[in-house]
């Protein structure tokens, strides 16, 4: 097997992990970093040949991306309190006692090398936490504040790593130099994200066609992450906010094609890079396991003694500071998702794994430091940093399904329903409104107004059919047949235009492109 075929196999199991995920209640990443881990110990199946260099800036960009199209600057504003605990002074704190543990008890591992460890097994790993948390039906703001600390906690590990690389490879460190690197990185990596969200939205309006937009943001992230690392900034900071700025403003309401078809897009992406990333995880154990060279029991002791520090860590953080949070929830009025149980934080204690970052950033570790020496204990570095992200991955990974369910931690479907009941309503309340001011204008037969106004409800009642129940209890319940028939009749008879259509593409002489354009308005017609 070459490496082609091995990117093929990859992408394949990128596709079924989906379902069987579902089938068997387990995190389709999870079971891609299983696949990888038995793909590692077969013979005919090649070491991975991936220049370290170039795994963070192939795989994040479009994985950031797409965990941002789901969010929004409201939310992260909202949820700014926890988000900040989770993803800036957490790892923090976690860098600071890993690099404690592992320099007390790695012979010869010199503290700024032992930093650079904590700083690569710090970040819960975004990808990760979103497909698992959204998989497994967590209540709203659990994951909201997962996936918020994961989109930002690469930005702040990601930085503090190179601080310790550089201070192992030139000797010299400075946490006045540090600090102003950090402050740096972050101002640079919002404006080229900015700047570059402003002008992709122009660009947008510019190109009009369906393909050419989202073709065009499949680009955006990569080129914010390069241009942003070009200038010294952060690349992660610098996509978030590229996202960020076009989920705001390059949203049109009337671009019903783009939003549909890029939709569609980006959920393929997602999972066939989401794939391709925890497989990889698993295939790269080929050099942990050559890392350790006959000292597998004393480099596994200090692999799961840094795992129990990262994973002890994190719950004695979490304990405190949900609490601490929810106390001045309590003082304050404003809508902030947080943790509301002790059962609710055990769970995002649980869900904090390491992954795709941590992997790029161990292998990144230089060969040697400007003075010609190798880099200090680094094959040790590798070995522990990949018996964190694999412990955290399959054990949590595997075991998260059960504890979720044995804790009863579940999203609020009625809320949600009620949620989407009102949008529903605000919804058909807006066609009427606009209806209205149709009619002041132009003079409508009655038949065609009454007809308009039935369409308006129908709008509502599309979205959320719950809500033809407050209509029929106020006496619309002839009404509400009514619509259901028709929308029947009228499904069935779009149906019947979409066979013929599809059956006119194999004719002689068809053209295939005027056949798929057809059938395109048929689908988006089939949604109104």
């Amino acid at each position: 097997m070459d490496q082609l075929a091995l990117l093929f196999v990859l992408l394949l199991g990128a596709v079924v992990s989906v379902p069987l995920g579902d089938r068997w209640g387990l995190p389709a990443p999870v079971l891609m970093t299983l696949l990888g881990i038995v793909l590692a110990v077969l013979d005919f199946v090649p070491n991975v040949n991936v220049p370290p260099g170039l795994i963070l800036p192939l795989l994040l960009p479009p994985l950031l991306y797409a965990a941002v199209r789901r969010t929004s600057w409201r939310q992260f504003t909202a949820n700014k309190r926890p988000i900040f605990l989770l993803a800036v002074a957490l790892v923090f704190v976690t860098m600071a006692c890993v690099a404690t543990v592992a320099h007390a008890i790695v012979p010869g591992l010199p503290l700024a090398a032992a930093f650079a460890l904590g700083a690569l097994v710090a970040p819960p790993d975004p990808v990760a936490a979103t497909a698992v948390a959204g998989q497994l039906g967590l209540p709203r703001r659990l994951v909201s504040i997962l996936e918020g600390e994961g989109l930002f906690n690469d930005v702040t590990a990601i930085v503090l790593y190179h601080v310790a690389i550089t201070a192992v490879v030139s000797g010299t460190f400075s946490p006045w130099k540090a600090g102003l690197d950090l402050v740096l990185s972050a101002v640079v990596a919002v404006a080229v994200g900015v700047a570059l969200g402003w002008g992709a939205n122009k660009l947008l309006d510019l190109l009009g066609d369906a393909t050419l937009q989202i073709g065009l943001t499949l680009l955006v992230p990569y080129a914010s992450y390069v241009m942003a690392e070009e200038f010294h900034g952060s690349g992660v900071l610098a996509v978030l906010t590229t996202a960020l700025f076009l989920a705001e403003y390059a949203t049109d309401p009337d671009d019903v094609m783009t939003r549909l078809a890029g939709h569609t897009f980006w959920d393929i992406v997602d999972t066939l890079v989401t794939g391709v990333a925890f497989g990889l995880i698993g295939l790269e154990l080929h050099n942990a396991i050559r890392t350790a060279s006959g000292r597998w029991g004393e480099m596994l002791g200090w692999a799961a003694a840094v795992l129990v520090v990262v994973v002890l860590v994190r719950l004695l953080w979490l304990l405190p500071a949900t609490w601490v949070t929810q106390r001045m929830h309590a003082k304050r009025d404003y809508d902030e998702d947080i943790p509301m149980t002790w059962r609710e934080t055990v769970v995002m204690w649980w869900a904090g794994m390491r992954g795709v970052a941590s992997v790029a950033l161990a292998l990144a570790i230089p060969l040697k430091t400007d003075a010609g020496a190798a880099f200090p204990q680094r094959d040790e570095i590798v070995f522990i940093a990949f018996g964190v992200i694999m412990g955290t991955l399959v054990l949590q990974g595997l075991t998260l399904p059960w504890l979720v369910r044995r804790l009863g931690v579940q999203a609020d479907t009625d809320r949600e329903k009620e949620f989407e009941k009102q949008l529903a309503v605000r919804a058909a309340k807006a066609a009427k409104r606009r209806l209205r001011e149709i009619e002041a204008e132009e003079e409508l037969p009655e038949e065609l107004s009454e007809q308009m106004v039935r369409r308006a409800f129908d709008i509502g009642l599309r979205i959320s059919p719950d809500m033809g129940e407050d209509e029929r209890r106020e006496g619309h319940e002839h009404r509400v047949r009514r619509l259901k028939r028709v929308r029947r009749i009228q499904g069935e008879m779009l149906s019947a235009a979409r066979h013929e259509v599809v059956a006119a593409r194999s004719e002689p002489g068809a053209d295939p492109e005027i056949v798929d354009r057809v059938l395109r308005h048929l689908d988006v017609r089939s949604l109104k």
